[in-house]
């Protein structure tokens, strides 16, 4: 029997991309595959009359590890006999999915999360991950 293949679904906590995850474990359960779900965080920089200052990395890899947790206790009964791992990632979401999708069978996310742009068809993320990963990508659109 061969080795199961991996589907990587990118999540940011939005309902979009929950409902990719969903899809993803419905399409890994058809295949045979295991999901890897990637959170991914950076330290973000803000301004004060001081100059830049960071946001310290361990809250922000506090509240990755958090929404990580919630999406995959979210989609749990849906993923029973599904093999799921997850991940949060220091990096930029769509840098990362696309290395990922090097070693991946397919790269999953949703049309479009968190962003600032509500009005764009797709999100820059998913938009970066279609135009450059190494591997087919579905992009959910709910």
């Amino acid at each position: 029997m061969a080795d199961a293949g991996v589907i990587v679904v990118g999540i940011d906590g939005s309902d979009t991309s929950l409902e990719a995850l969903r899809w993803a474990i419905t399409e890994a359960r058809r295949r045979g595959d295991r999901v890897e779900v990637l959170h991914c965080w950076h330290i973000p920089y803000y301004g004060d009359v001081s100059g830049m200052m960071p946001v310290p990395g361990n809250v922000m890899e506090e509240a990755s590890q958090a929404i990580l947790a919630d999406a995959l206790a979210a989609v749990a009964a849906d993923a029973e006999g599904v093999a799921i791992s997850g991940r949060a990632v220091q990096g930029a979401a769509a840098h990362t999915l696309i290395e990922a999708s090097a070693t991946a069978d397919l790269v999953v996310v949703g049309r479009r999360g968190h962003g600032g742009f509500v009005g764009l068809l797709m999100g820059s993320v998913a938009t970066q991950v279609a135009g450059h990963a190494a591997c087919p990508v579905v992009v959910v659109n709910v």
